[in-house]
Order: structure tokens, then sequence, then C-alpha cells
């Protein structure tokens, strides 16, 4: 019997990069969640992971910013949070992108919230 190839999709490679960008930054449990077969979704990923610190939390944003502009050219629709840096948000319309300081991440607990949606496997590829 052919083995059945299954087509990944742009948003789905999308998060890929964004966790891969939290990566290089060396940043903690990491976590793509499929949510496409939650109708009460924002968006069909999150991306989550946490910082140690503030300036932790902005140079993972900026590692996400910068893996995926040079991969696809996208820029997020938007970014709140990173003045502040405890909690910033990333949108890519069909991907969102949190990245937490540990404690506001267990706090908010997200992953919780959203408990419905699939873990997707990340294998990272540091190169630091």
């Amino acid at each position: 019997m052919p083995q059945r190839k299954t087509k990944i999709s742009e948003s789905e490679i999308l998060a890929k990069l964004a966790a891969q960008g939290m990566d290089n930054k060396k940043a903690l449990d990491i976590k793509i969640l499929d949510l496409r077969d939650i109708a009460s979704a924002p968006a069909g990923f999150f991306v989550i992971c946490s910082g140690n610190v503030p300036s932790h939390v902005q140079a993972i944003s900026d590692g996400v910013f910068e893996t995926i502009k040079k991969a696809t050219g996208y820029n997020p629709h938007r970014t709140e949070g990173y003045e502040n840096a405890e909690w910033i948000l990333m949108d890519y319309f069909d991907i969102i992108v949190h990245i937490f300081l540990k404690d506001k991440r267990s706090h908010y607990r997200i992953e919780e919230l959203w408990a419905d949606g699939k873990d997707i496997e990340f294998n990272p590829t540091t190169s630091n």
C-alpha cells in the first residue's frame, strides 16, 4: 500500500517558523497548538513559549519576527505588549504567537483554555 503524504498548510509552516524563531533565542517550553478544528478559535494555530525576564521575552519576539520575515517576507499584522514584555502577542492572521514571562504564562494558563487544540510536533534545529 503506498504511503499517503500529508499536506502541510502554509499556516502550519508559519507556526513552525515562529517556533524556530523562539528556539533560536532559547525560549522555554515551546508549544504549537492546532486550533483549526475549534470553531470559536481566533486563529488556526497558537505558538506559545516563555522567557525568563522582559529583555528575554523581547529577544524572543525579535527572533520570531526575524525568522518569519527572512523566510516569507511577512510582517505581523500587529504586535502588542512589546514595551512591557510580560506577554507579547504577535498576530500573523492565522497564527497567533504568545510569548510570556514564566509567571504570567502560569497565571493565564492559555494552554488550559485551549486544551481541545492538538499539539503539533516541533523539532528544534537550533544553530546557536
